[in-house]
């Protein structure tokens, strides 16, 4: 391995080599920051810039392992931050114009996670404004690009995070998910993620004026975006840390116990009114064959109420977004982004009042009915999306274009509401006509099961393989 390919190991092999002593920290970050300014100038996946810090901070891990100090597990790692979350010294914009000198005075219980784990923050990411779009763009910083190319968008949220960890720089990508801004971006990229199930990771921002309300609290999470699945449970179990900020947060192992064998899998083809694209029927087909050579016992069979349910949950969370959200949207965000929401309150008419106390009731039913169908199968295999991934800018044409968008993401925002963890990995590379295109299936666990959302994906990309060498040998030409 020539220096000029450090960059490309994943966050595991990194790990590995820079606890034994065969790697430095400074060596690790400085590959990770020359490819940073090698492609984030065409990408703008990062946004802040963490050079001079980061080094720093890879040259005191470097003292502290030569004077024999444990090291932690993640020791060395490059890593981005998504700009949404507080980092000390650092403005908190989450994409907006007026938050840009929103300096945060602490970590957030993920930044300090990480970094106690050894991760080192070589920069942060962009994001939409507000974090409320699957694509990323905002007047601030400007658009985020997919290093597959221009014709597809890179996602949302967390796009800069998920371009930046493809495209090499850095091993991992935080980001968090209140509706699939994890995994969207994760399918417009080709990476893996899993969405964390709700308390599962202790989140606060330490610059929030106000608390969040209660459907943002139990829908959003925050997570990491990967190159490769086994990342995951390598960087997963430093990131769940406990942190008493977060007074919900429950603390529990990474690993549960060993399930039963084999593990029987759901697998559903259901997409409801929305069309079923040739190359994600493929694609889930693979994966389901994927499990079956793992062997997963995988069957044919719809969760319950998964349209309803997801369709209720997203209701109920644009009625807390009217109440508590929709003034600062008006008064601090572009035409574009109060555009955008005036048309998902059109496509998700928002539950208030006496209706919104009682859909919060009542996702209570739709919980239970998951976890009794859980008891009989531990996973459930779906498409994230139906269709191959949009354009940039689809969600601003209007409301085709976000029926298209998140209208049809039911198996996405159902798994918020219900707080159940799910992973999203590539089981295919499409060759459409406007140019190559991964695509991503999704995987449900039961309740506090991230691991076993994780080991399926890590059995389906041992058979279907990695996406981000295909992406590098095609990156000449695209970026």
């Amino acid at each position: 391995m020539t220096n000029g390919n450090i960059w490309r190991l994943s966050a595991t092999e990194l790990a590995a080599l820079t606890r034994a002593g065969d790697l430095s920290a400074e060596e690790a970050v400085q590959a990770s920051l020359d490819r940073m300014h090698h492609v984030n100038p065409a990408l703008n996946a990062v946004v802040e810039d963490l050079s001079t810090e980061a080094l720093d901070h890879a040259r005191a891990l470097d003292r502290t392992r030569a004077n024999g100090a444990p090291v932690g597990p993640l020791h060395g790692v490059p890593i981005t931050i998504k700009v949404n979350v507080d980092q000390k010294g650092h403005a908190t914009t989450n994409g907006v114009i007026a938050l840009r000198d929103a300096i945060a005075p602490d970590d957030a219980p993920v930044v300090v996670n990480l970094q106690k784990a050894g991760a080192v923050v070589i920069g942060r990411t962009n994001t939409p404004e507000f974090s409320f779009r699957a694509d990323t763009d905002n007047p601030l910083y400007g658009r985020t690009h997919n290093p597959w190319g221009r014709h597809i968008s890179p996602g949302g949220s967390s796009g800069g995070a998920a371009a930046a960890v493809m495209a090499g720089i850095g091993a991992l990508g935080h980001g968090n998910d209140i509706g699939g801004s994890l995994r969207y971006p994760a399918a417009a990229t080709g990476a893996v993620t899993v969405k964390p199930g709700l308390g599962r990771v202790p989140a606060w921002n330490p610059s929030q004026k106000a608390e969040r309300g209660i459907l943002a609290q139990s829908m959003s999470v925050q997570g990491l975006i990967t190159r490769n699945a086994a990342d995951l449970h390598l960087s997963m179990p430093s990131l769940i840390a406990p942190d008493a900020r977060d007074p919900f947060h429950v603390p529990m192992p990474w690993r549960g116990e060993a399930p039963g064998e084999p593990i029987k899998v759901a697998f559903t083809k259901q997409t409801f009114s929305y069309a079923l694209h040739p190359e994600v029927d493929k694609a889930l087909d693979t994966a389901r064959d994927a499990l079956i050579d793992a062997g997963y016992l995988v069957e044919e069979i719809n969760p319950p109420n998964a349209f309803e349910c997801g369709r209720v949950g997203y209701r109920t969370l644009m009625g807390e977004v009217l109440t508590l959200m929709k003034s600062d949207i008006e008064a601090a965000g572009s035409q574009t982004i109060r555009n955008i929401f005036d048309v998902y309150f059109q496509e998700f008419p928002p539950i208030v009042g006496h209706d919104l106390i009682q859909a919060l009731a009542q996702r209570s039913h739709y919980a239970r009915e998951w976890a009794l169908f859980m008891q009989d199968y531990p996973l459930v295999l779906s498409p994230f999306l139906p269709q191959p991934f949009f354009k940039p800018d689809r969600d601003t044409e209007g409301p085709e274009g976000i029926h298209e968008v998140l209208g049809c993401a039911v198996y996405s925002y159902a798994m918020n509401f219900l707080g159940l963890p799910a992973a999203s990995v590539p089981a295919r590379l499409a060759e459409l006509p406007n140019g190559p295109q991964p695509i991503n299936i999704q995987i449900a666990a039961r309740r506090w099961r991230e691991d076993m959302a994780v080991d399926a994906a890590v059995a389906i990309e041992e058979r279907v393989g990695k996406m981000a060498p295909e992406l590098w040998d095609r990156m000449g030409a695209l970026v």
